[in-house]
């Protein structure tokens, strides 16, 4: 007869089609059932992170929900970092654990639950009497408040028989978040009359525009307003027309596009919790500048806002659209003069000149490839329907400002929530599973690679010719470098010895080439031009310079003396 760990394999199974872990004893019966009883694909990584952290990836990269499982004990407690950097980044995942038996705990269990509660994660335990329903709210809550769930079989109660998989009712999830009250609507308003009267005006999305697909809605907002747009690092590509989007906002940011941002005199903002690096430590907008701004936060996220609407974005855009247009009519009727002032800001910009970055001179002073020159050659060479997945460090500058992505699901960021680097390599299995038409391009540094290390044969195993690795080799950890180096703290244990990540990447089956010069890097372009079916995952073990700082990292190095 079907047991516990059946119930909640088949149940969840219902949800979802891709579960990543590794197996141990806590979780063996549930992959079991998983594998002999259901549909779902099982990924096996070889780190209890790299599962959360595929888990995660895939959910960005595709927006379905994906599930990830570990053992107890020591398999779980691998999970912690990667759980918070999901919580923060308020990503739906389930994770599915063994726990401690019912009687109690054993010399090797943990309190699992104070753990998964302390970096801001529920759990549910499953019983013999309720594992498919409670494997259904469990699926609800990570849904319903977009945040990973934990969902614990404990190991006495895996294996007893309960009966056959009850149907279960579908997740009740809530209705997008439309604004509420005459305030509410008050301030809707005041969006409207301020970007019909505005004549620099200005739309910054964020991700949350993005899971609310809010692009069309945003496009016609930018249209019928003559504004300019930008966005969060994690919102690219929201808008439908890149002509008239001055890209990342924020220390990632173009200079001679940040400096039209700062000429905008009205900037809504939605989607976008509008955190110190977006707003450049509170330089972003000129001192004049009204700023609205629309999220589902219970109230507004930065003091520069005068406005704030409580709300899904694209709900609240088309209210704004429908009252510009009562806005628009009355002005029609009254006077209409000055219209053509309102749409002619946009129309005078070159985007691609404000746009363009320094691109060094191939090889820094101190003999080493200059960053810069790298990621713009990159930029020519890369597959046009990529995804990047890129891991944390001082080199987040590079991939961001040189390499353009189609869309906000086309570029993962795992671990700048919780500020954590780490976690890359396993970041390629689950945008791999998400978009099995794309390339997978890991953007990533020594320090955060070597930390990884142990799911590059992951990334090899299942990307294969659809994936690659960038790795960014500076011999340091780059940010403490940049930061407390030259503050004359002793800089040793910020080095890193030179490591041959292209012979790793070679003693795991795939190609790995060491990277000195610029012209090194036509070894991409022959790459691309061969079938993914007959080519190996290949590795780019870049030797960059440590004496070039990313913009970005000199900005929050002036606020942090």
């Amino acid at each position: 007869m079907p047991t516990v760990s059946a119930h909640v394999a088949v149940t969840l199974a219902a949800h979802v089609d891709h579960v990543v872990g590794v197996m141990g004893n806590g979780n063996a019966y549930f992959l079991d059932a998983l594998e002999r009883q259901t549909a779902a694909r099982f990924t096996a990584v070889r780190h209890e992170a790299g599962a959360v952290v595929a888990a995660d990836t895939f959910h960005r990269a595709s927006g379905r929900l994906a599930a990830a499982t570990t053992t107890y004990g020591a398999g779980f407690t691998n999970t912690l970092t990667a759980l918070a950097e999901a919580v923060q980044a308020h990503v739906p995942l389930v994770l599915v654990v063994g726990d401690e038996p019912t009687s109690g705990p054993r010399p090797w269990d943990v309190d699992q639950i104070a753990m998964a509660s302390a970096v801001g994660a529920r759990t549910y335990t499953v019983g013999r009497a309720d594992a498919a329903a409670t494997t259904v709210i469990a699926v609800e809550h990570a849904l319903t408040y977009r945040v990973p769930t934990v969902l614990a079989i404990p190991y006495d109660v895996a294996t007893l028989d309960a009966g056959p998989v009850p149907e279960t009712t579908a997740p009740h999830l809530p209705a997008p978040l439309a604004p509420r009250g005459p305030f509410a609507d008050g301030v809707v308003r005041d969006v409207a009359r301020a970007l019909a009267s505005a004549r620099r005006p200005l739309l910054l999305a964020g991700r949350g525009a993005w899971v609310a697909d809010a692009g069309k809605v945003l496009g016609a907002l930018a249209d019928a307003t003559g504004a300019l747009t930008a966005t969060t690092a994690l919102g690219r590509g929201v808008f439908p027309r890149a002509e008239f989007d001055l890209g990342v906002a924020g220390g990632f940011g173009a200079d001679g596009a940040m400096a039209l941002v700062r000429e905008a005199d009205v900037a809504v903002v939605l989607g976008a919790s509008l955190n110190p690096f977006t707003m450049r430590f509170g330089e972003l907008f000129a001192p004049g500048t009204r700023v609205f701004q629309v999220d589902v936060a219970p109230a507004a996220t930065h003091p520069h806002v005068a406005g704030y609407v409580r709300g899904d974005a694209a709900v609240v855009a088309e209210a704004v659209l429908h009252e510009l247009g009562r806005v628009r009519e009355a002005e029609r009727e009254a006077d209409a003069s000055g219209r053509a002032a309102l749409r002619g800001w946009r129309e005078s910009v070159d985007v691609a000149a404000v746009l363009r970055r320094d691109e060094g001179d191939g090889i820094a002073p101190d003999g080493r490839l200059d960053p810069r020159s790298a990621a713009a050659r990159l930029a020519a060479l890369l597959p046009q329907d990529r995804v990047v997945v890129s891991d944390g460090g001082h080199f987040l500058g590079w991939s961001n400002m040189y390499w353009p992505v189609a869309s906000p699901d086309r570029m993962v960021m795992v671990g700048t929530a919780f500020q954590a680097i780490g976690l890359g390599f396993p970041s390629v299995v689950g945008a791999a599973l998400a978009r099995p038409e794309a390339t997978v391009v890991l953007t990533t540094g020594d320090g955060g690679g070597l930390m990884a290390l142990s799911d590059l044969e992951s990334a090899v195993r299942v990307a294969g010719g659809r994936g690659l690795a960038v790795v960014w080799n500076d011999g340091a950890y780059g940010a403490e470098i940049h930061n407390y180096g030259r503050k004359g703290l002793a800089r040793e244990p910020m080095l890193i010895p030179d490591v041959d990540f292209a012979g790793l990447a070679a003693a795991l089956g795939a190609q790995g080439v060491v990277v000195r010069t610029v012209e090194d890097l036509d070894v991409l372009a022959a790459w691309v031009a061969r079938p993914a079916a007959e080519r190996p995952f290949l590795l780019l073990d870049l030797r960059i310079s440590g004496a070039v700082v990313a913009p970005y990292w000199e900005e929050i190095a002036g606020t942090n003396p």
